[in-house]
């Protein structure tokens, strides 16, 4: 049964949540406190989380941040504002969904089953991926341009991986958002654009992501042997 970890300050919310869940055979448990979740998830064993934007220690944005840093178990961010600008910064952050509060228990159900699907079916990533000036180390997530490490949001290294699979071939926005994403599409079609607008300006001065105009993007580095 795949165990989810709900990190929320709130107490009432857990326990009917968790009996919900095992409805659907998903064993979830709750941390009350950011710190408490971390420890929970250092130890392993949890499949996904699901974390609260608004939460006392640090919020839901630096606590994705910090999940992100080392690990990519599926995420999915509960607000309370449902503020368009809120779920863009998710995203930047490496979130896999967002759910504005309050929310139907079943639909937050379903968007946990996609999140584990979409996890399991990623294909195995070749260990290091190796482009004329792009060095992608996918068992450390780890990005080098040019021989100088590269910082990456948990989205732009996940849009770069998508690209880096298949280079030259050309994905169009769904293509990526089915990929990546798949929720709230004209939402996270402005946040593509933004996405790539800031992964080209991290690879500068490799000219790396090829727009092909009313088609998509594609990496348009050449491949280098290992």
């Amino acid at each position: 049964m795949p165990r989810i970890l709900l990190i929320d300050d709130d107490e009432q919310l857990g326990p009917p949540l968790a009996a919900y869940f095992r409805r659907y055979e998903l064993d979830l448990e709750q941390a009350l406190r950011p710190s408490a979740g971390l420890a929970r998830l250092k130890a392993g064993g949890f499949d996904a989380a699901i974390l609260d934007v608004m939460l006392p220690e640090m919020d839901g944005f630096a606590l994705c941040r910090t999940i992100r840093q080392d690990s990519d178990l599926p995420i999915i961010m509960l607000t309370a504002r449902g503020d368009v600008m809120d779920r863009v910064v998710g995203l930047e952050l490496g979130a896999d969904d967002y759910l504005p509060k309050p929310f139907e228990p079943r639909e937050l159900v379903a968007r946990v089953q996609t999140v584990l699907r979409r996890h399991v079916a990623r294909p195995p990533a070749e260990p290091t991926l190796r482009f004329d000036g792009l060095v992608i180390d996918t068992a450390r997530r780890a990005v080098q341009r040019q021989g100088e490490t590269v910082e990456l949001t948990g989205s732009e290294y996940e849009l770069l991986l998508l690209l880096a699979r298949a280079p030259g071939r050309v994905f169009s926005r769904d293509d990526i958002l089915n990929a990546l994403r798949g929720h709230e599409a004209d939402l996270y079609t402005r946040a593509v654009d933004i996405v790539i607008s800031r992964l080209r300006r991290k690879l500068e001065p490799l000219d790396a992501i090829k727009t092909l105009r009313n088609a998509g993007y594609a990496l348009a580095l050449p491949k280098v042997g290992a």
